[in-house]
């Protein structure tokens, strides 16, 4: 990709979520992960020399891959996916920045297990299926704050530091904005209890999600359209 259109669309970017930010408060600080599921270690090194360095991977041997192509970089990788149990220890051994996508006490259980194993431990959000789909992953909102805490009782080698979630799949503004401030509700609920990252918002929501209270958007295909 044309690295003068990578970086306007990285502008384009920033300035967007700077307008969103100020309409939420001029004290708000969000933070931006480039989701690169679709793009090589090229076009993520063309990101890096721009300034970005948080980067979000959906699937295991994807983020292998590329942060072994990009090792000599300090990126800071997030695993944004659906983790499979046969995929753990190949997580764990990568040793992301941010695991966003833990959906579950049971996969919590089993992840703190091998991190155990291998004497490490591992940054992570839980996700909230916010607007409760069937077709997402994540805990329902009315049970997200109970299981947190389960989490945090029932792991040593977990650290929770957040929540995360993906708004509403339709074109319905108002049913996205509800999914966003029913995360943001639990998040708040979650703040004594060590919670700091509330990530919400990606390539066609996140303007709405910051307004919400999102402090970390997930934008993929913005950055290379």
């Amino acid at each position: 990709m044309d690295k003068y259109r990578l970086r306007d669309n990285m502008d384009r970017i920033i300035q967007r979520v700077e307008d969103a930010r100020i309409k939420r408060s001029e004290h708000h600080i969000v933070q931006i992960v480039a989701v690169t599921k679709y793009v090589g270690p090229q076009e993520i090194r063309a990101l890096y020399e721009l300034g970005q360095r948080a980067v979000g991977e959906n699937r295991v041997q994807d983020l292998k891959a590329k942060s072994e192509a990009l090792n000599d970089l300090p990126l800071e990788w997030h695993f944004i996916g659906r983790l499979q149990k046969n995929k753990i220890n190949h997580l764990i051994d990568l040793d992301p920045w941010l695991m966003q996508s833990l959906d579950t006490l049971e996969l919590a259980l089993e992840l703190d297990k091998r991190l155990e194993a291998k004497k490490k431990r591992m940054d992570c959000l839980l996700q909230v299926n916010s607007a409760k789909e069937e077709t997402k992953a994540g805990v329902i909102p009315e049970a997200a704050y109970d299981e947190y805490l389960k989490i945090i009782e029932n792991t040593k080698h977990i650290n929770l530091l957040g929540v995360m979630t993906i708004g509403a799949h339709t074109e319905d503004k108002e049913t996205i904005k509800r999914s966003f401030e029913t995360t943001y509700k639990i998040y708040e609920a979650l703040k004594p209890h060590g919670a700091q990252i509330c990530s919400m918002g990606m390539s066609n929501d996140f303007e709405l999600a910051i307004e919400c209270g999102s402090n970390m958007v997930r934008i993929g295909s913005l950055f290379f359209s």
